[in-house]
């Protein structure tokens, strides 16, 4: 899709609107062939994350919910437990269960995930209408390119208190859904309105291990079809949503710029800018992890060589990561610089393997009063859009080494090959145990031919 050969698109008064036309009019044939096969990549990467969250705690109180709240019947999916259950439940719990392993998704710019939002609500909707493979497929698109562009609008400020997965992710959500029941125009913009006013999630919840982040990833998908439902039926919402006096901008950002809502929009392919995650925890921790491992094995380093650490971040690393020096719960510990980089001391990996016991890990946990943040201007200068990493480690004989990373394992231009998203499916599967080995093959024969699916129901199980 060209906006320039879209002229009805060019009368539309706000960028929002122009964004919401964008998502109401997108279909299959506007998409190149590389942009599909890109959201397939990243379906199938989705899936294996989502599978991942079971059995721990967090995700069994979502189902519980789900369970006593929801309907015990329905024709969506929740992958961790198999029930069907209505769209809204079932976007709730795999969206909380793709986020908890910290292996889903991200993109570098608008520093969200739009996978753990996006996927749960349009394969929700699209199970409960009966939606195509294909038509999935574009919804999801939808759901990528405005809620990555809604992210990189709000800027840098917001991301400095809110978690932009939990915020954005409602409006991304919104449009995935959105496209699934539909809307036109209008009734996208309603949609919108209605996500936007119910936008939340703050970083607090990293000071004290809560379990907050799942929360955000599961509420927003579940919102955004919420959101959705409502317009489809002529619920209104506010018409400006982001851009207006008194809407997300105003109260949640300084330094937005409108103009990033539609930057490409037709030609730059959100999509395509999209990483994969390679270690289970906070992608603010991977560069560090990549430029670390580097400095290990060209220096033929043992863990118990390593008197200390410094690695060299961007400021948004010191504001999410700073919070957590001795982390309380694995979770908390994906989202402390120390234990990751001494993950990759110690066992050369930060899997999801590896953090399932790094509590109990007296070697990695050395690591943790011997790893410092530092600040780094030039890096921080090249961040969102780039994402480098550089690790200073002292030895206990006195030698010195460095190493740079400045495209870090999953990134676009060092991505993740289908072989390899395979590999990391069945991993993960394989760590919760969702999904029997006999099961697995033809599951993910059915994922990666999901453009030909007639239909999405029981495409999971």
């Amino acid at each position: 899709m060209n906006i320039q050969s879209k002229p009805e698109l060019q009368n539309i008064n706000t960028k929002s609107a122009v964004l919401a036309a964008f998502a109401a009019d997108l279909t299959y044939d506007d998409i190149p062939d590389s942009v599909v096969a890109r959201m397939v990549d990243l379906f199938v990467d989705w899936v294996g994350s989502t599978f991942s969250g079971k059995g721990h705690r967090a995700i069994d109180i979502m189902e519980a919910f789900a369970d006593a709240m929801g309907p015990r019947s329905g024709a969506a999916e929740i992958l961790v437990n198999r029930q069907k259950t209505s769209a809204f439940f079932a976007a709730l719990v795999n969206g909380s269960s793709s986020h908890i392993s910290e292996q889903d998704d991200v993109h570098n710019g608008s520093v969200f995930h739009p996978a753990a939002v996006v996927f749960p609500a349009a394969l929700a909707v699209a199970q409960e209408t009966g939606a195509s493979g294909k038509e999935f497929i574009v919804a999801c698109i939808a759901g990528y390119e405005v809620g990555i562009r809604i992210g990189e609008f709000l800027g840098r400020s917001h991301y400095k208190v809110f978690h932009t997965t939990g915020t954005v992710g409602t409006l991304a959500a919104a449009a995935a859904a959105g496209k699934l029941y539909n809307l036109d125009l209008q009734s996208m913009l309603n949609a919108f309105g209605s996500a936007g006013t119910q936008s939340a999630g703050l970083w607090e919840f990293l000071r004290d291990a809560a379990d907050s982040k799942q929360l955000h990833a599961g509420k927003s998908p579940a919102e955004g079809v919420l959101s959705a439902w409502l317009a489809h039926k002529g619920f209104t919402g506010a018409s400006d949503i982001l851009e207006g006096p008194q809407g997300m901008a105003a109260g949640m950002s300084s330094d937005a710029n409108p103009d990033r809502l539609i930057d490409g929009l037709g030609g730059r392919w959100t999509v395509l800018e999209t990483s994969f995650k390679f270690h289970s925890s906070c992608r603010h921790t991977h560069p560090s992890a990549d430029a670390m491992l580097k400095v290990m094995t060209e220096n033929n380093l043992k863990y118990g060589d390593v008197k200390s650490v410094v690695a060299y971040v961007h400021q948004a690393a010191i504001d999410v990561l700073g919070p957590v020096r001795h982390p309380q719960s694995v979770h908390q510990a994906k989202f402390c610089m120390a234990a990751v980089v001494g993950l990759i001391a110690v066992h050369g990996k930060a899997g999801v393997v590896a953090f399932s016991k790094v509590l109990q890990d007296d070697a990695t946990l050395s690591f943790l009063d011997r790893v410092e943040m530092v600040f780094d201007p030039v890096i921080d200068a090249a961040y969102p859009q780039s994402w480098q990493g550089r690790v200073c480690v002292n030895t206990v004989d006195g030698q010195q080494f460095e190493a740079q990373v400045e495209t870090p394992k999953g990134d676009p231009e060092n991505t993740l090959s289908r072989t390899e998203i395979d590999t990391k499916v069945r991993s993960l599967v394989r760590f919760s145990d969702a999904v029997s080995e006999r099961e697995l093959d033809p599951l993910l024969a059915r994922l990666w031919d999901v453009v030909n699916a007639k239909h999405c129901q029981n495409l999971i199980f």
